[in-house]
């Protein structure tokens, strides 16, 4: 605030004159200044007044210093009450006053009195950014964000009549840098404070999982994590029954603070943990529950043994924190039963009570049998145990074949086969007579476990009858009996047939004789003869085959037939007698051809040995031309298997009659006609093709033969080595030993080695050229063609 003060002169003597070296000043808040006011004249006094008319005194702000006619007045730190008229008054001896003044104004510059930065706030308030800033006259304020000015209300930003910037719902996102920027127009005068806007998040804490479970007095440990978020990031501490939980060796907190472990579980660390996060916006909690468990462990189990159609009883107790649940399963088909579970057929019932569960079986039988397993569960684990039930009865006898035949002489096993538990004692019976365990003459017992042979060897009628075996054990006896019965021969087959007659073969048919006497048939006999003969020729078949094959018959031949069964008592009567006749001789059937091939300018008709009509074939009359050639002819003997038709002409249509004739005539003609590929190209390939296999392989041993041959030449003469070598050395040494001097061989002398060369068809030629290489003392190696003649 600016006065303005005219300062007057009242003169009412011309004997003071009063002046101020100053008229009007401006002076900022907070400066200091000084005024001089001068005097001329005889003054008594010189005085100084405010701008409210009251003399000045000094003080802490106002010192006042007079010099004779001079006094000065200092202000100390100006403000805006300081402004005004002050007045400098002198006086003299009659009274009389004189007075100057001088106009002081003072302004206020721009002054930022509170802008603190950074300003936080919390995430979702309502942000004041405060911007207190004065000036006189009063200053114009804006803001700044990003570069850009904020230049009216929104939704977001609104200015306050107090300078200050609010931002509703302040996030994150509005985290940034603000500028508060003021001027004073009059002056000119322009400054800025930037802001750092600050939003603190509260703290949000995430806990992946709520709930633990534990085994108590097992070593385990469990971690607990709490990952907090916010700004700034929170602090996270643990906590139990309000006590904040510190490292220890039985608390590890890690991550900072974010997992907990506790180690060494134990069923008092059961119960909650709080997890806290906290920072200058706020502080968060979550409860964490720990529950300590017992794992289940059976306490009682054994094995039971229960007599066949009896009651058993299977008793399971466990013992657990939560108390376990029992199960029952039967290991023999994998069937499962709980408390309350009932078999299908009602046998085997479940009931269970505080941790104990019973299977009770009625009716035991032998499908019980076996192992049980017992399974304790609950919700931290399970342990499980087996028991075997065991179950006793009486012998059952496992044998259904209980007639035996045999004859005299001939010894029979009798096998009686045994189940029983506890296992029985055996023993064999004739005629109410117990046979003894070392046998008879003709009787022989061998035991084993479940199993006793009777080994029988009749002599007599005697032996042939009714045998008992009889088998014991604590739970009861059983007895079976056995027919030794007296074997026959087999009865006689019956519906003969013959099939496939030709001129020297017929395949006998027939069906099995309805007994074959208690003894399996080993074979049929089939015999046939002439009509016209006495003698019969037997064939056998292969084992019990009902097919039997007839060979070397006569054409044109009526024969008889009969067929009899054999087994180990002997042969069976022979059947009824059937007749057949052989074909009579007639001219082949036509050939067949299969398996055709061309082999150079040569083609290769395969021949299958078709009916030839009672008579070997002599010879094939194969006759083949080109379309416009006449027929040539060509005679292939009868057993050749091909016909091998050469040399043919290439890319040439070729037709093909084979006729067969035997000693009866001609066959029928069978027709071919075949086609020759092009000519190849003369190749490496074609040439070797056209070699025989012998040549390609003779060929390849000589070139093998000649490459070895020159490696060993060359052996010897560069290094001395080889097979050349080896026989030279040998060939010196022979002649050394004939001339006594082993230990000293003479100068000059030479040993000669001859190397035969080799024709291309791998035999030995032997010419006067015949490689010959001289080997000197001096394992010098030099050829000599003169001494070739030595």
């Amino acid at each position: 605030m600016l006065v303005k003060v005219l300062m007057s002169l009242n003169k009412t003597s011309c004997d003071l004159q009063v002046s101020i070296s100053l008229k009007k000043v401006e002076l900022s808040v907070g400066e200091s200044k000084f005024f001089t006011c001068t005097v001329i004249g005889e003054a008594l006094s010189l005085d100084w007044y405010s701008p409210q008319g009251e003399r000045m005194v000094p003080s802490q702000r106002v010192a006042l210093h007079n010099e004779g006619v001079r006094s000065r007045l200092t202000l100390y730190n100006a403000n805006v009450e300081d402004a005004g008229i002050y007045r400098c008054q002198a006086t003299d001896a009659q009274g009389h006053t004189q007075e100057a003044t001088v106009v002081l104004e003072i302004y206020q510059k721009l002054t930022f009195r509170s802008v603190p930065s950074p300003q936080e706030f919390r995430q979702g308030d309502v942000a004041e950014v405060v911007c207190d800033v004065t000036s006189s006259p009063v200053p114009v304020v804006a803001w700044y964000h990003n570069n850009m000015e904020i230049t009216e209300d929104t939704d977001k930003f609104q200015l306050l009549p107090n300078n200050n910037l609010q931002i509703q719902h302040v996030t994150k996102e509005d985290e940034s840098v603000y500028r508060c920027e003021a001027r004073v127009e009059a002056r000119g005068e322009i400054d800025f404070r930037d802001i750092v806007l600050v939003v603190n998040v509260p703290p949000v804490l995430s806990v992946p999982q709520q709930a633990f479970n534990a085994t108590a007095d097992y070593g385990e440990s469990v971690t607990f994590t709490c990952r907090a978020y916010g700004s700034p990031e929170p602090e996270v501490t643990w906590h139990r029954k309000a006590v904040e939980l510190q490292e220890s060796e039985q608390y590890a907190i890690r991550a900072r603070g974010t997992t907990l472990t506790i180690r060494n579980i134990k069923q008092s660390d059961g119960g909650s943990y709080t997890c806290k996060a906290s920072n200058k916006a706020g502080e968060v909690q979550r409860e964490i529950f720990l529950k300590v468990f017992v794992q289940p462990h059976i306490t009682k189990l054994r094995n039971v043994t229960a007599v066949e159609g009896s009651a058993a009883m299977i008793s399971c107790k466990a013992e657990g924190e939560p108390l376990p649940e029992i199960s029952w399963r039967r290991a023999s088909d994998g069937l499962s039963f709980s408390d309350g579970d009932k078999s299908s057929d009602g046998r085997l019932e479940v009931r269970g009570r505080h941790g104990e569960s019973t299977l009770t079986i009625v009716g035991v039988g032998l499908s019980d049998w076996g192992r049980f397993d017992c399974e304790a569960l609950s919700r931290i684990g399970g342990h499980q145990k087996s028991m075997f039930l065991d179950i006793e009865y009486a012998p059952k006898f496992q044998t259904s074949h209980t007639v035996f035949f045999s004859w005299e002489g001939n010894p029979v096993n009798i096998s009686c086969n045994v189940m029983s538990n506890p296992p029985a004692t055996m023993l064999w019976r004739r005629d109410k007579l117990t046979i003894p365990a070392e046998g008879t003459a003709n009787m022989r017992v061998y035991s084993s476990p479940g199993r006793s042979l009777l080994e029988v060897t009749p002599v007599s009628d005697r032996d042939f009858g009714r045998y008992n075996c009889t088998a014991r054990n604590n739970i009861g006896m059983r007895f079976q009996e056995f027919i030794l019965a007296q074997a026959d021969v087999p009865s006689n087959p019956y519906s003969v047939r013959l099939s496939s007659v030709a001129q020297r073969t017929a395949t006998v048919t027939f069906m099995k004789p309805d007994s074959h006497g208690g003894v399996p048939i080993g074979h049929y006999l089939v015999r046939y003869k002439d009509i016209n003969s006495q003698e019969w020729r037997d064939v056998k078949s292969h084992g019990t085959q009902t097919v039997v094959l007839l060979t070397s018959l006569e054409p044109n031949t009526t024969y008889e037939v009969q067929v009899a069964a054999v087994n180990g008592k002997g042969r069976g009567e022979f059947s009824g007698t059937k007749s057949f006749q052989t074909l009579p001789i007639r001219e082949p059937s036509p050939p067949s051809v299969q398996g055709q091939r061309g082999v150079g300018k040569a083609y290769r008709l395969g021949l299958i040995k078709q009916d030839d009509g009672g008579m070997p074939i002599l010879e094939y009359i194969v006759k083949y031309k080109t379309v416009k050639e006449q027929w040539m002819t060509k005679l292939v003997p009868g057993m050749n298997d091909f016909v091998l038709l050469q040399p043919l002409q290439w890319n040439t249509h070729y037709e093909v009659e084979i006729t067969a004739r035997n000693v009866k005539g001609l066959s029928e003609p069978t027709f071919i006609k075949f086609s020759m590929p092009q000519k190849p190209d003369i190749t490496a390939d074609s040439l070797f093709s056209s070699l025989g296999l012998g040549a390609v392989v003779g060929l390849g041993l000589a070139g093998l033969l000649l490459l070895l041959a020159l490696v060993d030449v060359g052996c010897f003469f560069l290094r001395q080595c080889g097979l050349l070598m080896c026989l030279t050395r040998k060939l010196c040494s022979k002649k050394t030993a004939t001339g006594g001097k082993s230990k000293e061989p003479e100068e000059g002398k030479a040993a000669y080695l001859k190397l035969p060369l080799k024709e291309e068809n791998g035999k030995e030629s032997l010419k006067p050229d015949t490689i010959e290489i001289k080997v000197h003392s001096d394992s010098g190696l030099h050829t000599t063609p003169q001494d070739s003649k030595a």
